[in-house]
Order: structure tokens, then C-alpha cells, then sequence
């Protein structure tokens, strides 16, 4: 959803991702932050779309404010929203405190789709406990 070792230091959005195709429409998104300078923080989220053109303005999923090198997993589940054909990953950044007022963050953000059998395996767990 946005490639290894991007470098922003601005508001942006990561390239808009066809998932009309998949059949379970549950994602595990990964957000890998990779390089930081102190003091800042970085939010992602992801938006969803119907025609790859016109963004919805609330994101579908977001991962929590986050300042240092660390890889966060989310679930996404699209399965009660099947007008989304598209996601894009969305992000802000914030920088405060001395030195440079400009932010910078490296980070990626990755997404597998979730096989059936996972989920099936994972709920016949949780309710044999």
C-alpha cells in the first residue's frame, strides 16, 4: 500500500490498491515505521473508494497515533462494505519541540488478505475457550 523506505515529510497518499477481486475482503495491514527524528508523530489511515477516483472522506480503518520505529498490525475487514473497490493508505505528520520544524518519517505499509481458513481456524478457538 506504500512502498518500502518512503520518506514524507508532509500530509499525503499512498497509491489507490484494487481489491474488487478478493474473495474474503479481510486484510491484515501492517505499518512499519522505519527511520524517525524525535519528537513527532505520524497517523495513517486507510480510505476506501468505489471507482478509484472520489475518496471517502471517514477512513475505513486507522492505525493509532503512533512516534517511534515499531511495526503495528491491523485487521481490515471490507466484507460489510462491497461498494469499496479501492484503499489507499492516507497519512498526517506533526513535529513540535526544537531543532528542524519539519517532520520525517520512513515507513511502509503492507497488506495480505486473510484466508478463509485462517479466520474459520481463529473462530473455532476462540469459541472452544
Amino acid at each position: 500500500m506504500v512502498p518500502e523506505k518512503t520518506v514524507v515529510n508532509t500530509k499525503g497518499d499512498g497509491p489507490a490498491l484494487d481489491v474488487s477481486g478478493t474473495k474474503g475482503r479481510i486484510f491484515l495491514l501492517t505499518l512499519a515505521i522505519t527511520n524517525i527524528i524525535e519528537q513527532e508523530s505520524l497517523d495513517v489511515s486507510i480510505h476506501g473508494s468505489a471507482d478509484g477516483a472520489t475518496w471517502d472522506a471517514e477512513p475505513v480503518a486507522a492505525f493509532p497515533q503512533r512516534f517511534y520505529r515499531e511495526e503495528i498490525p491491523l485487521l481490515l475487514n471490507l466484507t460489510a462494505r462491497p461498494e469499496i473497490k479501492f484503499i489507499r493508505a492516507h497519512w498526517g505528520v506533526a513535529r513540535w519541540g526544537r531543532g528542524t520544524e519539519t517532520p520525517m518519517f520512513e515507513f511502509h505499509v503492507t497488506l495480505r488478505e486473510v484466508p478463509r481458513e485462517i479466520l474459520a481456524e481463529a473462530a473455532g478457538r476462540a469459541r472452544g475457550h
